[in-house]
């Protein structure tokens, strides 16, 4: 993906809002993909965001609506899905320790930082916390 403007890291509920179109997030979450679908803006998230986003649509709506945007997701235009190697868990260890958080929230910051995103996208407010990133609330 050619990286001449803004990238934005999507975390996994920003699929999972628009995936179960959420009273609260969803429109939200439908007009960002919009955009990125568009080309308007850039966005990557890691491996990660597939294994989060199908449980959860698995879960609230079935497995076919979970394997239908599972699969949209991986040919999703301007949408890169970076791998999670040791380099990223390594990394996702490190802010583990210096912010508190969760695993999974610290592999998605981790990819972020790896990958230089200006900013990470998410309802969730513990990515705040994490000082090298910018956090952009859904």
């Amino acid at each position: 993906m050619k990286r001449d403007s803004n990238v934005l890291y999507l975390d996994a509920n920003v699929f999972i809002f628009a995936a179960l179109s959420t009273k609260d997030y969803g429109s939200k979450a439908e007009s960002l993909l919009d955009r990125i679908q568009r080309g308007e803006e850039k966005a990557i998230t890691s491996a990660l965001t597939f294994d989060e986003t199908f449980w959860e649509v698995r879960r609230n709506r079935g497995f076919e609506k979970a394997l239908e945007t599972g699969e949209a997701m991986l040919y999703y235009p301007n949408l890169e899905i970076i791998a999670v190697d040791r380099e990223i868990v390594l990394s996702a260890i490190q802010v583990i320790k210096k912010w508190q958080l969760a695993p999974r929230d610290a592999i998605h910051a981790a990819t972020a930082l790896h990958e230089k995103a200006d900013f990470i996208v998410s309802t969730d407010s513990d990515f705040d916390k994490v000082k090298e990133l910018k956090w952009q609330k859904l």
